[in-house]
């Protein structure tokens, strides 16, 4: 017997990762504002976006955003214990690529290379790069 594997549609795609990026950024506290902008989204959209069944399409922009903030999640909870991970991305950071900043307030405001940077980052104090 042939097992066929279906990969899932785009559609089942965006609802998972918008599923995940919404307990992610609940988790952090992060206000429905932070959300919204972290997401590349209208305040109204994400409304929307974090009930279950909404359908749309993300961008591609979005989706590479949202993965990336899993990414980070993971990183988050890999390296710290769960308060600081819970924290760490809400809290002033003298790291080289925040400067004092937040590093939600740095993604929001530099976008998706700034997400990645942050990923990068996480990854060479867990000792990966």
């Amino acid at each position: 017997m042939d097992v066929v594997l279906q990969h899932p549609s785009a559609a089942d795609r965006n609802a998972i990762a918008l599923k995940a990026y919404g307990r992610i950024v609940q988790h952090w506290g992060l206000t429905l504002a932070e959300a919204a902008a972290l997401a590349d989204m209208s305040d109204s959209t994400w409304k929307r976006a974090r009930k279950p069944g909404y359908v749309a399409d993300l961008t591609h922009d979005q989706m590479l955003r949202l993965s990336a903030v899993i990414g980070i999640y993971k990183a988050l909870a890999l390296y710290f214990g769960d308060e600081i991970a819970a924290r760490w991305i809400t809290l002033p950071n003298q790291g080289p690529l925040f400067s004092g900043a937040r590093p939600v307030d740095t993604m929001i405001q530099d976008g998706l290379p700034q997400f990645l940077q942050v990923r990068l980052y996480l990854d060479a104090l867990r000792g990966g790069a």
